[in-house]
């Protein structure tokens, strides 16, 4: 069985954007043996900026990303938290390299299986 995961990343290299001023999700399948694949970028429009946030923008990046069981960003406020949980995604904070996020993120998928 393989999930979808949405990291959030300017530069496909490393998870470098907060989850609210996401410009982009980088979405890749990951099987139980820890492989993954790119599967596709989506735009976002950032819910937050420097005027604050707003609801409706963030319903949309959760909107986004709803075919996806977990979201990877750098940082993930409560109340994106909190409609990310509601949507039945698994909000993970890694600002580290995305191969070495998904790497951990199949570990941590294994051990709870068991």
């Amino acid at each position: 069985m393989s999930i979808k995961v949405a990291v959030a990343s300017e530069d496909g290299k490393y998870i470098n954007q907060h989850f609210g001023m996401a410009s982009q999700f980088l979405i890749f399948k990951l099987n139980d043996d820890g492989t993954y694949k790119f599967m596709e970028l989506r735009e976002n429009k950032p819910a937050c900026s420097t005027e604050g946030h707003s609801e409706l923008s963030m319903e949309e990046s959760v909107k986004l990303i709803s075919d996806c069981q977990v979201v990877i960003a750098s940082q993930i406020g409560p109340g994106a938290i909190d409609i990310l949980l509601e949507n039945r995604i698994d909000p993970y904070i890694a600002p580290t390299f995305i191969e070495d996020a998904l790497k951990q993120l199949a570990e941590i998928i294994k051990e709870k299986k068991h």
